[in-house]
C-alpha cells in the first residue's frame, strides 16, 4: 500500500491532512476496496518515515467521514462490505456512477433527485437555435467563461430578482457540480476548514473533501456562523438557503441578511440550485447575494429543467470569475455551445414551465403514501424542493438502506449527508419520479421496513456522491 500512496506529502497543510487526502482518493477510486485491512499506525508511520501522530490523525479524519473503521482487536479497515458476495453483501449506498446510470436489474433508484423527463420546452429551445447555429461563422466555439448570450440572460435574471449583475460576473459551467468543484479548486487547500450545514448536499461535501478540506457542521441555516467564523477562520462557508437539500427548509428573510453579513469576511457559497423548485404560490426568496458582495452564488438547470442539459453557473465578483475561467480552461476549455444557446431561451421561461404544480402533486402523493403505510415515520411538510428528510423510529439509515436494497430499492441514508454524525436515524427520499414509480417505491419500502431488524452496532456506509 505504501507504493500506492506515492508522493502524498507534497503540498500545503498539516501532514496528517495530506496523508488523509491521499488515502481518501485511493479509497474513493476503488484502489483500496471495502473491507481491506490497512497497516497499523506504527507500521505505516515507520514505512513513511513520519510520526505515529500523523498516521493516527489521518486515520481519525477518515474514520469521522465514515471511510474507514477502527476496532480494537480487528484493526483499521476500509468501510463497507467486500463487493464479491451476493446482493446482501452490496455496499450500503450505490457508488456515484452506479447511481447515475440506468439499471436493468429491477432496482428502483430513490437516490438521485432529478427530473426523469425533460420538459417539452427543451426540445422547442433546441429547435429555435438551429437557425442560430447555421449563422455561426468565424467562431471556434470555445468559451471558458460561457457563451455571451447565456451570460447575459443569467445576468438579466439576477437583476430582475433584485440582485444587480453584469455578464462579466457570470461563469457558465457544466452543471452545478462542476461549479462547486471549480470553487473548491480555487478557494481551498488541504487542511482548510469549511463551514457547512448538517445535513447538506453530499456532492458539495465530496468536492470539498477532494481538496483535503476539514468540514465543520452547523445547524441547517448556519445558526451561530458569526462565532464560528471568528473561532475557526474558515476558508469558505457553504449554505443552501432555499428548499435546502435534504430538509427542504427555507431561510427567513431576516436570517438571510444576518447570515450574509455575519459571513462577510469569508467566501460564502450560496447554492441556489433548488431555488426555482417552489410549489404553486410560493414566492422565490431573495438571494443572499443581495446582502453582501462576498456571496458566491451557484445555480443550475439540472433540477428545474433536466440533468442532461448540463448547464450551471457561478455568479461572483469579476476577479474571482476571471480566476475560475482560467482554471476551467485547463479542465475542459468550455461548455457545449448548442446547450448554452438553448439554455439562454429556457432561462427566460423558468417561471412558466408548469413544474411547480407537478412538484407539489408528486410531493403530496409520496407523503400521503408514507403517512398511510409507514405511520411511525416522521415525514415533515415542506413548501418546495425535491426531497423529504425522513426520520426512522428505530435503527439507523445505513443498515435500513441495506435492507431496502435487498428489496429492490436504493435509498440514501442520512449519515453521508451530515459531517457531525447526527443524522444516522434519517433517510433522504425524493419525489421527482413518476407517480407509479413513487407508489412502487413505497410498496418496497413498506416490505423492507417490516423485514428490518436493526443491528446492535452502527453500520458505516461506503462514502458516495448523490444528487
Amino acid at each position: 500500500m505504501v507504493e500506492r500512496l506515492g508522493r502524498w506529502s507534497s503540498g500545503r497543510g498539516p501532514l496528517y491532512v495530506l496523508l488523509a487526502t491521499r488515502l481518501r482518493r485511493l479509497i474513493d477510486d476503488g484502489e483500496l476496496p471495502p473491507g481491506v485491512l490497512l497497516p497499523p499506525d506504527r507500521a505505516l508511520a515507520g514505512a513513511l518515515a513520519v510520526g505515529r501522530t500523523t498516521v493516527v490523525g489521518a486515520y481519525e479524519l477518515l474514520r469521522s467521514e465514515g471511510r474507514i473503521t477502527r476496532r480494537q482487536g480487528s484493526g483499521t479497515r476500509v468501510a463497507g462490505t467486500p463487493t464479491t458476495g451476493a446482493l446482501e453483501d452490496a455496499p450500503v449506498d450505490p457508488i456515484f456512477l452506479d447511481s447515475l446510470e440506468s439499471r436493468d436489474d429491477d432496482v428502483l433508484l430513490a437516490i438521485c433527485a432529478a427530473p426523469g423527463d425533460p420538459p417539452p420546452q427543451l426540445a422547442e429551445a433546441y429547435a429555435r437555435i438551429v437557425p442560430e447555429l447555421s449563422r455561426i461563422s468565424g467562431d471556434i466555439g470555445y468559451y471558458p467563461y460561457g457563451h455571451p448570450v447565456l451570460r447575459e440572460a443569467l445576468a438579466d435574471r439576477y437583476a430582475e430578482q433584485g440582485v444587480p449583475t453584469t455578464p462579466d460576473q457570470i461563469l457558465v459551467t457544466n452543471g452545478g457540480q462542476q461549479a462547486l468543484s471549480l470553487l473548491a479548486h480555487a478557494l481551498l487547500s488541504p487542511g482548510d476548514q469549511v463551514l457547512v450545514e448538517a445535513p447538506t448536499y453530499p456532492g458539495a461535501l465530496e468536492a470539498f473533501r477532494e481538496k483535503g478540506a476539514v468540514l465543520r457542521g452547523l445547524p441547517v441555516g448556519l445558526e451561530g456562523v458569526e462565532a464560528a467564523v471568528r473561532e475557526r477562520r474558515p476558508a469558505a462557508v457553504y449554505v443552501i438557503p432555499t428548499y435546502q437539500n435534504p430538509t427542504g427548509s427555507v431561510l427567513p428573510p431576516l436570517a438571510r441578511e444576518r447570515l450574509a453579513r455575519g459571513a462577510a469576511d469569508v467566501p460564502l457559497i450560496e447554492d441556489e440550485v433548488p431555488a426555482d423548485l417552489g410549489f404553486p404560490g410560493e414566492p422565490r426568496p431573495m438571494s443572499l447575494a443581495a446582502f453582501s458582495d462576498a456571496v458566491i452564488s451557484v445555480g443550475s438547470l439540472s433540477k428545474s429543467i433536466w440533468g442532461g442539459l448540463r448547464t450551471g453557473w457561478i455568479r461572483a465578483a469579476v476577479p474571482l470569475v476571471n480566476r475560475l475561467a482560467r482554471i476551467r480552461a485547463v479542465h475542459d476549455l468550455g461548455g457545449n455551445v448548442p446547450a448554452q444557446l438553448a439554455a439562454a431561451h429556457l432561462v427566460t421561461q423558468l417561471d412558466d414551465l408548469g413544474r411547480a404544480e407537478e412538484l407539489q402533486s408528486r410531493h403530496d402523493h409520496l407523503r400521503a403514501l408514507l403517512t398511510e403505510h409507514l405511520p411511525s415515520w416522521q415525514v415533515p411538510t415542506i413548501q418546495g424542493g425535491q426531497t423529504l428528510w425522513v426520520k426512522l423510529p428505530q435503527g439507523d439509515g445505513n443498515s435500513f438502506a441495506q435492507t431496502a436494497l435487498r428489496h429492490g430499492l436504493a435509498i440514501l441514508p442520512g449519515a453521508g449527508l451530515d459531517v457531525t454524525g447526527a443524522s444516522d436515524s434519517y433517510v433522504r427520499l425524493h419525489f421527482r419520479a413518476r407517480p407509479d414509480d413513487l407508489t412502487e417505491a413505497v410498496t418496497r419500502l413498506t416490505t423492507a421496513w417490516h423485514a428490518y431488524n436493526p443491528p446492535a452496532d452502527r453500520v458505516h456506509p461506503r462514502p458516495t456522491i448523490a444528487i
